[in-house]
């Protein structure tokens, strides 16, 4: 349950920022378009070029923001399953102890 109401602010964050304006970087006041998979944030074009990110794999911000969004889902589900499981399990130990 926390992890799909994380989920949700995340997508309502994304959301109004999209809504309201990109994000611009605070070094170079430029645009957030692309994420650092290294260093697990997003940075801009001048910071790519920049020696900190130079050598690291970096994706278009909503690339990774898609491949974040579908690992959240995937462990959303593998949740709910082991939620069903326990509930199960739980339900029968009940039934025992009556």
């Amino acid at each position: 349950a926390k992890v799909i109401e994380i989920a949700k602010r995340l997508s309502l964050r994304a959301a109004r920022g999209g809504l309201g304006g990109e994000k611009l970087c605070q070094k170079h006041q430029e645009a957030l378009k692309l994420f650092c998979e290294e260093e697990q944030v997003p940075i801009c074009l001048v910071c790519r070029e920049s020696h900190a990110h130079r050598h690291h794999r970096v994706v278009p911000v909503e690339e990774a923001a898609e491949e974040q969004k579908e690992e959240l889902q995937a462990h959303v589900r593998i949740l709910k399953d082991r939620r069903e499981k326990l509930l199960g399990m739980k339900a029968a130990e009940e039934g025992k102890s009556l």
